[in-house]
């Protein structure tokens, strides 16, 4: 003989099952106490009731109809609050049983990448790629020969309590697993994660070609050269990246930290993003208030997708401008102070061909020159100060694809 095995939906719906016999329970109960109440004052009267006379009780409620109308309310209101209160014992059951069990050691969504493997991998010493407030970005080779990219968070302070809550180890769980659950050309996949004392450390696929801010530099020290199909391929990856997180995503996930040190480029230049929905998973970290943050973050920290757009639009433009958000010379009043005013005043004043990168001018013709002016209007649309005036991700898809056939 086999014990049968009980579920959290089998003994939920067990459970429910004898709701009914509660309430009739409960109704029957106050019933009998009715009577009881009934007989203890006949027995307690000092005349005995003659055959012709009805008992006390009886003749009670047929003088008195106001008392079985209250006893009945008292019955159906006792039932009632039975009802609710099994009601709510069921359903902190099936919570409790359908918790998220904290797992320990390493946590793997790859076939590739075994646990014992990792957890040595990650002892060793690791060649550092970048830095940031919150966490190191490293590079690591499995003894199986294959090469991960490991980014090391400590979101927490040492020796916080907070990391030590099982309630925070079990929402941070939950959110990583969601986002090893994504699946995108242009997003960077979650392979694998290892809860560690002080924080966590991520691991994905390494990209050897490195991030957008890496290209950038190289473009702008003359150490290679890329094309306006180039680079607006790069862009239209990362809106597309956006799109996805933005309309396919359910919940909706947003990006919070969108900068070119985010997004990495593979060997045919196709961008992936990174670090997607961090902010959200760890409240404490660092969200990026920096040029390629929106002004809103400023004013009020209110995050939407037009938040990301702007973000979007900032990278656009260095696309288009190979001008670095950081250079000094956005800092002067004829320059309006930032790319996006610079933009703004030099589309108005029907000069938008100067803002264009030099290097790509006079290598690309006339029909891509009017292209390019046509993606600056956009990225100027992008970096607007009020967010309901940017385009969404999936108009931008649409408005960059007409540019170009992809």
């Amino acid at each position: 003989m086999f014990k049968k095995r009980h579920t959290p939906s089998s003994l939920a719906r067990e459970l429910l099952a004898f709701q009914p016999l509660l309430l009739l329970f409960l109704f029957s109960l106050h019933q009998n106490t009715v009577q009881c109440q009934g007989r203890l004052s006949k027995h307690m009267s000092s005349e005995p009731p003659s055959p012709s006379r009805p008992s006390p009780s009886q003749s009670e409620y047929k003088d008195d109809p106001r008392k079985l109308i209250v006893s009945i309310v008292l019955g159906a209101v006792t039932g009632l609050f039975g009802s609710f209160l099994f009601a709510l014992v069921v359903r902190f059951v099936v919570q409790y049983l359908n918790r998220t069990p904290i797992l320990k050691g390493p946590v793997i969504f790859s076939p590739k990448i075994v646990p014992k493997t990792l957890q040595s991998a990650l002892a060793k010493e690791n060649c550092l790629l970048g830095s940031s407030p919150n966490g190191k970005y490293y590079k690591t080779v499995l003894d199986n020969g294959l090469t991960i990219a490991v980014k090391r968070l400590t979101p927490f302070e040492s020796n916080s309590p907070e990391i030590r809550r099982k309630s925070v180890k079990r929402q941070i769980q939950i959110e990583l697993e969601l986002l090893a659950s994504l699946r995108h050309r242009n997003l960077m996949s979650l392979r694998a994660y290892v809860r560690e004392p002080d924080g966590i450390s991520l691991v994905y696929d390494y990209v050897s070609t490195g991030s957008l801010a890496d290209t950038l530099n190289r473009l702008r020290e003359n150490e290679l050269q890329l094309g306006w199909e180039v680079r607006l391929r790069i862009a239209v990856g990362v809106v597309k990246g956006l799109q996805y997180l933005h309309f396919t995503c359910v919940p909706q996930i947003l990006h919070y930290n969108l900068k070119p040190t985010n997004v990495m480029l593979d060997a045919e230049f196709e961008p992936r993003l990174a670090d997607y929905g961090l902010a959200k998973l760890l409240p404490n970290l660092d969200r990026g208030t920096s040029v390629n943050s929106p002004p809103e973050c400023f004013h009020n920290c209110r995050y939407t997708d037009k938040s990301d757009i702007f973000s979007f639009g900032m990278i656009l433009g260095v696309l288009l401008t190979g001008k670095d958000p950081t250079d000094p010379f956005f800092g002067e009043a004829a320059s309006g102070g930032s790319l996006g005013c610079w933009l703004r005043h030099l589309q108005q004043a029907g000069e938008a061909r100067e803002a264009l990168d030099k290097s790509i001018l006079g290598e690309e013709g006339e029909e891509d020159e009017d292209e390019m002016v046509m993606a600056l209007r956009i990225a100027a649309a992008c970096l607007s100060d009020m967010p309901a005036d940017r385009p969404s991700s999936d108009e931008l898809v649409h408005m960059l694809t007409q540019l170009h056939s992809f």
